[in-house]
């Protein structure tokens, strides 16, 4: 891997380029405005300071004008320059007197107050040096300039420059290691992680995946252990679903085995014969349930099941399976009984409500003791159509009551018998038909209710393609 594309340089170059783009604007703001400050502030001095020299001028006379400017040039420390202005077609000035040597001839502050007539401000430079000057006009056709070198207040501003970047070398510097240590600890997190999911995809399931932090990763972390418990609970249900399949195939098929090989033989009786093929059947039965199971659950993961939403009574349902597993309740010694009085209508698919129905009456027949009652109903609840199972029986212990409807799942210490994928298929069932199937359970009572929406406009709904069409039909 290269090591520029890694979390840990990602992070320590991004810090980085906070860190250098902060200063940058720093200097950029405040260099600029440090020496604008200053030299504002020398033309002011010299602005203030320029009418004084002006009234000094003319209260002198012409010959001590080169005393009085050098006298103002000590005071104001500042060089001042007399000019005389004649006009021939342009402004032109000539220095009559001055406190320093240099001429100053066409200085163009001085021009431009003589062009107007006012006082005049701005900096030039002369040479490599730059110069804030101010200019003022006397009533007579005179001006005296204020010039002052700005080096002292620039080479301020060029201290601040170093300093600033020195400061701001020291602070990358400081931000560089700072930002790849803390870097590499938030990378070292992530490859925990990275070895973590790791170990989970390989399907090594016991070591839980920690993390001491408080911040997204660790919440990242939470998550990916509650994964890997999760996964450790499918694995555990799968391989005991293939176990449990496993025998539920091998029994019924070492069963007919050994019927089919007593059935060969000559001397067998009718009624030994009539008894084989009972349960023969019986166990093809137990089959044919399997394999129905098997192929519902991979066509609701395909896609590919159809659900009618029609009107339909879930009483009629109620009776229709109470009628169906009567004879087996009084052959295990339990009651099954009937509450639905009268038509209670809802949308949905008849054989796909029988086939829940049927799920929920044979795992209450299936896992109670001897002497239990066993209760189907159907009535409205909470605006909703509800087709209830109740039973009399232990319940279910509350740390199972969040997986029963799991696929492979199977509740410990109940009869090992069905293949875990019953109450699964059931509530995929109630949710594509736009109801739901809960339970509620507590010693001496569990209750499975299927609730489904009310009568109204019929619709067929596609799995896979997700189409709903309305239409309106007679009730069924």
């Amino acid at each position: 891997m290269n090591p520029l594309r890694s979390v840990r340089a990602r992070l320590g170059l991004a810090l980085l380029l906070v860190i250098a783009g902060a200063l940058g604007i720093v200097y950029l703001i405040v260099v600029p405005s440090l020496e604008r400050r200053l030299v504002e502030a020398k033309l002011h001095q010299l602005e203030k300071a320029a009418p004084v020299v002006a009234q000094r001028l003319e209260a002198s006379v012409r010959l001590q004008w080169d005393l009085v400017a050098e006298e103002q040039a000590r005071a104001f420390n500042a060089r001042v320059v007399v000019y005389e202005v004649s006009r021939r077609g342009r402004t032109v000035l000539r220095s009559v007197a001055s406190s320093g040597e240099e001429p100053l001839d066409g200085d163009p502050v001085a021009v431009r107050s003589a062009r107007t007539l006012s006082p005049a401000r701005g900096t030039v430079t002369r040479g490599r040096e730059r110069f804030a000057e101010a200019a003022h006009p006397l009533k007579r056709p005179v001006v005296v300039l204020l010039s002052s070198s700005l080096r002292d207040a620039l080479e301020s501003v060029d201290q601040v420059k170093r300093r600033l970047l020195l400061a701001g070398l020291l602070a990358l510097s400081v931000a560089l290691v700072v930002g790849l240590g803390a870097a590499s600890l938030f990378a070292r997190r992530i490859r925990r992680l990275e070895r973590a999911a790791n170990r989970i995809a390989g399907g090594h399931f016991d070591e839980p995946v920690r993390d001491s932090g408080s911040d997204e990763l660790a919440e990242l972390a939470s998550a990916f252990d509650r994964m890997r418990l999760r996964l450790a609970q499918l694995d555990r249900a799968r391989g005991e679903f293939i176990a449990n399949a496993s025998h539920e195939l091998r029994t019924p098929i070492f069963s007919l085995s050994g019927f089919l090989e007593l059935l060969a033989e000559e001397d067998v009786s009718a009624p030994t014969r009539r008894e084989f093929l009972a349960e023969m059947r019986t166990q093809v039965d137990r089959l044919t349930r399997l394999a129905t199971d098997l192929l519902d659950l991979s066509r609701l993961d395909a896609g590919r099941l159809r659900i009618d939403r029609v009107p339909i009574d879930l009483a009629r349902v109620a009776r229709a399976a109470a009628a169906e597993f009567g004879p087996l309740a009084q052959t295990a010694g339990k009651q099954l009984e009937l509450a639905a009085d009268g038509a209670v209508v809802a949308m949905g698919d008849e054989q796909r409500v029988l086939q829940i129905v049927r799920i929920l009456v044979e795992n209450a027949l299936r896992h109670t003791p001897e002497g239990t009652t066993v209760l189907v109903s159907a009535a409205m609840a909470d605006g909703l159509v509800a087709l209830a199972v109740r039973d009399d029986g232990p319940g279910i212990p509350p740390k199972e009551l969040a997986n029963v409807f799991d696929r492979f799942y199977r509740v410990e210490g109940g009869i090992a018998s069905g293949s875990g994928l019953g109450l699964a298929i059931a509530r995929e069932l109630a949710q594509l038909m736009g109801g739901t199937l809960e339970v509620d359970s507590e010693p001496g009572r569990t209750a499975f209710s299927l609730r489904l929406p009310p009568r109204a406009a019929t619709a067929r709904f596609h799995v896979k393609t997700g189409e709903l069409v309305t239409s309106e039909r007679p009730p069924g």
